[in-house]
């Protein structure tokens, strides 16, 4: 089993590497991989493919890289958290709220651009705030089935307030539809200045979980016998998954699917749920698939750049029906 888990890890790695060059060789404009050690090196000279490589396509290979690991280990803690293999960071009413957030800025804030990452990640995180405040309430409160709706009635809210926007600015609509449609940008490290702490926090939190996260998976009744709290866990858990999602809403818009189909992938490629493993796994597949499609999105009708959020529900779909005719 354990050969069968560093299989996998090495092969998920190998990927991503793999979609690292790519994203950093394609595109509109060719750049060998060569003058791309070169660059990366600093042995390049002055010129074009020089601040295409150091400009553009690292920033943009890097954002790709942190917010497929991150959508993927939100995933993981959602599905960890709540024992429902069905949860990702639509359920927890995150995915509603960016999209809220963003969109305001877009449509109603149009000369304030560059707060868009601002205004997903600050809606994200209360619309994770209000499910948390919802289900931890009353007397049951912290019970999975409350989370679960606590986050379809918040993502359902969210979502009239983003058609009510768009029907409200009709006349601006089209400048939120790519953003809508999920794509990475080209306008260097602006975007994780602003996101790289909720990242950080997002993914030390998750790491100190991993363990308490496999006791949790045992029951509430013998978790609590081996000194874990399951109420804390699952409140930390959906926490951390918040500040994951909201941060990737914030850099590429609504990306379907990456956080749903990955860990189930990788349980099944790996054949345990140890959370160590998965995390880590879903972290360099995450990773490696978003850097895929989004070179994809780049080349496919280049120099034309279509959104990236396409590609991944291409890739999803099948993988996740798939999965379910496998289940058992």
């Amino acid at each position: 089993m354990a050969v069968r888990q560093t299989s996998v890890v090495l092969v998920a790695a190998l990927l991503a590497l793999a979609a690292v060059a790519a994203s950093l060789t394609l595109g509109a404009v060719h750049v060998p991989l060569r003058d791309v050690v070169d660059a990366l090196t600093g042995r390049a000279d002055a010129g074009p493919l020089r601040e295409i490589v150091l400009a553009l396509r690292v920033p943009r290979t890097v954002e790709a890289i942190v917010v497929g690991a991150a959508l993927g280990v939100a995933g993981v803690l959602l599905q960890g958290a709540l024992g429902n293999p069905l949860a990702s960071p639509d359920i927890v009413g995150v995915t509603g709220g960016a999209g809220f957030g963003a969109i305001l800025v877009l449509l109603a804030f149009p000369g304030a651009i560059a707060l868009l990452p601002v205004g997903a990640l600050a809606f994200g995180a209360l619309a994770g705030a209000l499910v948390l405040a919802i289900a931890w309430s009353g007397p049951s409160g912290g019970a999975t089935g409350r989370l679960i709706l606590a986050g379809i009635a918040v993502s359902a809210l969210f979502g009239a307030g983003t058609t009510s926007l768009m029907v409200a600015y009709s006349d601006r609509v089209q400048s939120a539809v790519l953003w809508m449609a999920g794509g990475l940008s080209s306008d260097g490290w602006s975007g994780l200045r602003v996101a790289w702490p909720y990242f950080v926090v997002g993914f030390v939190v998750a790491a100190v979980l991993s363990r308490p996260l496999d006791r949790l998976a045992l029951g509430d009744d013998v978790a609590e016998s081996l000194g874990v709290r399951p109420r804390l866990i699952r409140l930390a858990a959906v926490s951390a998954a918040t500040l994951l999602a909201s941060a990737a809403a914030a850099l590429v818009g609504l990306l379907g699917f990456l956080g749903l189909v990955i860990p189930h992938l990788v349980r099944l490629a790996g054949g345990t749920a140890s959370h160590r493993y998965v995390m880590g796994a879903s972290a360099l597949v995450g990773a490696a698939l978003l850097l895929a499609g989004d070179t994809l999105a780049r080349t496919v009708l280049a120099p034309i750049e279509l959104p990236v959020g396409p590609f991944m529900v291409v890739l999803g779909v099948p993988v996740f029906l798939w999965l379910l005719r496998s289940a058992h």
